[in-house]
């Protein structure tokens, strides 16, 4: 493949994100260096408002793998990913009303202090290592992805772009904390939808209007969207994105350190939610304009795919290789485009070192050095954002293993973000399972979702339920030429045309179920929790919806929580297991914060402003 090089305006374009994305991060450490705790430098004081966060969360998880992944796969597969709509509104929906409140009331800085209070430290414990390893994992795949394209573009040596990303995030990360990352990822996301719109102006332009570009996906089957097949083998259904994709990004929004983090880093529980509502617009912005970037790039290749051709190696570098064929005489704005799939990795990549540093300092560092003083709290904590730098950009080796980067971090997620949100759901709508259940529910769904998996690598789906859409050569006027054909599968176990071929998006839901399933029947068999010994804040009585004509059968789904005495915030001041519990989980040197958030009956709205008050007391 011949590679088209970067003009000086790209260079210069491109040099801009970098430049600008570090010096937010040394703005606010010059800022914010008086203000030198763990606590403002890990969740920004918890006194941020909505609208940064709205941002950064979209940010976060709109990556590379987005700009990149999603345009492939539905230039291949066609826009069912489109689906992806409902499946965001749901999950916002769910975490808004279902989880945070559970979060943001308890005080607390790492979700798995959460784990600690309703069930003991080994649950802890467990859920933060798997976290750890999963968000790694995620990361060496979006720290890849742009490097890939990078290297598609520019000629750029590949890892060398890979440990440049990885600098630069960590850069900002260390010097500016969360503020940093929140502003920055702000910035970033202006980026991707610029970036975005520029690439659907002139793709759409080039190829005759929208118009023909939906005209000429509908004749490609392109515009296929609802399949109501129930078979939750095959790839992409309306099914399988609206349950499996729930199941997956519930397990990414819904109880993620990453995105807990920033939510609690609000200055009230409303503020939260509009973040997350705002966050919920942007996601669908996102997510529609990756989508008609597919349809557009597929109107402009429908002739010469240049995949199957072999002008392409791989479905990922699609995106790129049509950006530089149609900004071929626009120097400037492939760098644009570039700069944003590099806008999405180093949000993601900075919001994932940050969260990995707080879970790290939180439930291991503060466990084992309780008395550390402010000062030796926050170089520790950016210590650790240097380490998790470090790390995490050395995993983009694992990446280039994985195959297509959209469905790489989404069986990621799956494999881990499923199990740990049938844990949370555990904790938060089922009073009667005790640590035992908790701990063989997780341990249960991690193997079943890793089972799943790893069987599918090793024995790909059948063609039948993967292989993408027709794609055509006719016009490519190669002499090499080659017919992609579905591959020759040996000899497979029978185990592989059923469980292993299940569709990656359900990997989420068999570990979330199978963890609920195991959780539910071992604290049957080994005694159930006693309702009364858990503080009303750490449940969500979401039977309440359900039973809401008889306060008996309320009551008796409470399964002896005593939700109806009192208020929350006298529950906690009265409840001596929550106090105890609260001095387990925070032990340490920050000046015994509170741990419960104020409420407020004029905004009825929980915030921060108590527990402000008693830490700078």
């Amino acid at each position: 493949m011949e590679v088209k090089n970067f003009a000086v305006w790209d260079y210069v374009v491109f040099a801009a994100l970098f430049i600008i994305s570090s010096g937010i991060g040394v703005f606010y450490a010059i800022k914010e260096r008086k203000k030198a705790t763990s606590r403002e430098f890990l969740v920004g004081g918890r006194q941020m408002s909505f609208g940064p966060v709205a941002l950064s969360l979209t940010a976060s998880f709109m990556s590379a793998v987005t700009v990149l992944g999603t345009p492939a796969d539905v230039y291949r597969f066609g826009a069912s990913f489109v689906l992806f709509f409902i499946t965001y509104g749901l999950v916002i929906i769910l975490t808004s009303e279902l989880f945070l409140p559970v979060f943001y009331r308890s005080g607390i800085t790492s979700t798995y202090e959460y784990l600690q209070l309703r069930f003991n430290k080994p649950v802890r414990y467990a859920a933060t290592v798997i976290y750890i390893v999963q968000t790694i994992l995620y990361t060496g795949v979006v720290v890849y992805a742009p490097a890939l394209a990078l290297n598609q573009v520019t000629g750029f040596d590949l890892w060398g772009s890979v440990f440049a990303t990885g600098i630069v995030c960590t850069f900002y990360c260390t010097l500016g904390g969360l503020k940093a990352v929140v502003w920055t990822d702000a910035f970033q996301m202006v980026v991707m939808i610029v970036g975005f719109l520029t690439v659907l102006i002139q793709g759409s332009t080039y190829a005759g209007g929208l118009h023909n570009v939906l005209e000429q996906a509908e004749n490609g089957s392109r515009l296929n969207i609802f399949d109501f097949d129930i078979d939750p083998l095959r790839r992409h259904t309306f099914w399988t994105i609206s349950v499996g994709g729930t199941f997956t990004w519930l397990g990414i929004y819904g109880v993620n350190q990453s995105t807990i983090q920033r939510c609690i880093s609000c200055k009230t529980e409303k503020h939260a939610k509009l973040a997350l509502y705002f966050n919920l617009l942007g996601l669908w912005i996102i997510l529609l304009c990756a989508v008609f970037s597919g349809l557009t790039m597929y109107a402009h290749f429908k002739d010469c795919d240049p995949w199957t051709s072999g002008i392409i190696s791989a479905p990922d570098q699609l995106m790129p290789y049509f950006v530089m064929e149609l900004f071929s005489t626009m120097p400037g704005l492939p760098g644009l485009f570039v700069a944003c799939a590099f806008s999405g990795t180093l949000s993601t990549v900075a919001a994932s070192i940050n969260a990995l540093a707080t879970v790290t300092f939180e439930d291991f560092i503060k466990s084992c050095f309780p008395r550390l003083s402010d000062k030796l709290s926050t170089w520790i904590s950016k210590g650790l954002c240097l380490l998790f730098g470090v790390i995490c950009t050395s995993t983009a080796v694992a990446a280039s293993l994985m195959g297509g980067v959209i469905q790489a971090a989404l069986s990621i997620h799956g494999m881990c973000g499923g199990p740990m949100l049938g844990l949370f759901s555990l904790g938060i709508l089922f009073p009667f399972v005790n640590w035992k259940g908790a701990l063989a529910g997780l341990l249960t769904g991690i193997l079943l979702s890793f089972w799943v998996a790893i069987g599918a690598f090793i024995y790909p789906a059948p063609a039948s339920k993967t292989w993408p859409l027709p794609l055509s050569t006719d016009q490519c006027g190669l002499s090499n030429v080659t017919e992609s054909v579905p591959p020759v599968l040996s000899s497979r176990p029978a185990i592989a045309e059923t469980w292993y071929a299940l569709s990656y998006l359900h990997y989420s839901t068999v570990g979330c179920l199978g963890c609920i399933a195991a959780g539910v029947i071992i604290s049957f068999l080994t005694g159930l929790q006693k309702g009364k010994d858990i503080p009303p804040l750490l449940i969500r009585p979401v039977c309440n919806l359900f039973c809401f004509w008889s306060k008996k059968y309320k009551t008796l789904c409470w399964c002896g929580v005593q939700h109806d005495s009192g208020t929350e915030q006298e529950n906690l001041e009265s409840d001596s297991t929550w106090k105890q519990g609260a001095e387990s989980v925070l032990q340490n040197g920050l000046k015994q914060e509170s741990l419960v958030p104020g409420y407020d009956p004029k905004d009825k709205s929980y915030d921060n402003m108590a527990l402000e008050k008693i830490t700078h007391f």
